[in-house]
């Protein structure tokens, strides 16, 4: 297989990933009230789990518009309605993760923390898919890392020129 074809196939596999980071922030469009999947707690360290960028419709949104996509894609044949849901819960999994981790080290609540903001939620992703489904392969595992950066900021990018986030990150 072509190298072109490796990355077509790769960003097919990768897109119920992609669509279930990106989505959270229109829950903000949606819904005027949000609920904090944190419900206000501290942690032991006194700062908060989360903070309230972290909603359940937020987070619902990204699991339910992942896993849809996933369940298109399966109809051609890239997943299963399964493992696009399992790609899904591990991005909004791992986008959490990178929100604890931010609170931990005193990055506020919508600010950059490089790396952890492009590719937490992919290796949770690719994590929990290799779990529950089957192993990622190597080459697929290596391309992801390697397009998932640069797209991600430049979705970022055209969401926050469309209105639709309040930093270009």
């Amino acid at each position: 297989m072509s190298l072109a074809q490796e990355f077509i196939n790769t960003v097919m596999f990768l897109l119920p990933c992609y669509i279930a980071n990106a989505t959270p922030v229109l829950s903000s469009k949606i819904f005027p009230r949000r609920h904090p999947i944190d419900m206000g707690k501290n942690f032991v360290d006194g700062k908060r789990i989360l903070g309230d960028h972290k909603t359940i419709e937020g987070f619902t949104i990204g699991f339910l518009t992942g896993s849809t996509v996933g369940f298109l894609l399966s109809i051609i044949g890239y997943h299963t309605p399964f493992s696009g849901a399992v790609l899904s819960l591990g991005t909004m999994l791992g986008d959490l993760t990178g929100s604890f981790l931010k609170r931990r080290l005193n990055v506020a609540p919508g600010k950059a923390l490089p790396v952890a903001d492009q590719l937490l939620f992919l290796v949770f992703s690719l994590l929990l898919y290799s779990i529950l489904v089957e192993p990622v392969e190597f080459l697929t595992f290596i391309i992801s890392i390697l397009i998932t950066p640069p797209l991600h900021l430049l979705t970022n990018f055209v969401a926050f020129k469309l209105g639709l986030k309040s930093v270009p990150w």
